[in-house]
């Protein structure tokens, strides 16, 4: 199934084989910010229909730059050794910008997660990074 849905968004997105190697950290985590977001919003509506003021505070809770940094911190045991590499790839990463609410360190934190992400997504593996996130959000108290 993986394998299959991989094969439709490449055909439908008209793109060829990556290596997510070959990226910058801040490549990585321009998707996996993207990728992030998009998991954690259907987390949130798959809870229910709610007013949408209230599912764009939890997602929003939760892509925030410290509940990140909280996320990755839940997972560092659960990391293989390329995983924690391209962690901290993110995580070292210079950035002209940084985030209005957050401290420099939650920020790299995140960076370094979204780059994870962003990684597990452009290789293709989304088993992992579901659980991953699935894992990490455990952690922290959200699927109680």
């Amino acid at each position: 199934m993986e394998d299959q849905m991989r094969a439709w968004m490449d055909q439908a997105l008209q793109i060829g084989p990556v290596d997510a190697r070959t990226y910058s950290p801040l490549a990585l985590a321009y998707i996996g910010d993207a990728v992030y977001e998009l998991l954690i919003r259907t987390r949130v509506v798959s809870r229910g229909s709610v007013q949408v003021n209230k599912m764009h505070k939890k997602s929003a809770s939760l892509v925030k730059a410290e509940a990140q940094a909280d996320l990755i911190k839940a997972l560092m045991d659960e990391l293989t050794e390329e995983e924690l590499a391209v962690y901290k790839r993110g995580r070292n990463a210079k950035s002209v910008t940084m985030a209005r609410h957050a401290t420099m360190t939650d920020y790299r934190m995140a960076t370094g997660l979204e780059a994870l992400v962003g990684y597990l997504y452009l290789q293709g593996e989304y088993k992992r990074l579901l659980e991953l996130v699935h894992d990490g959000l455990e952690k922290m108290g959200e699927f109680a």
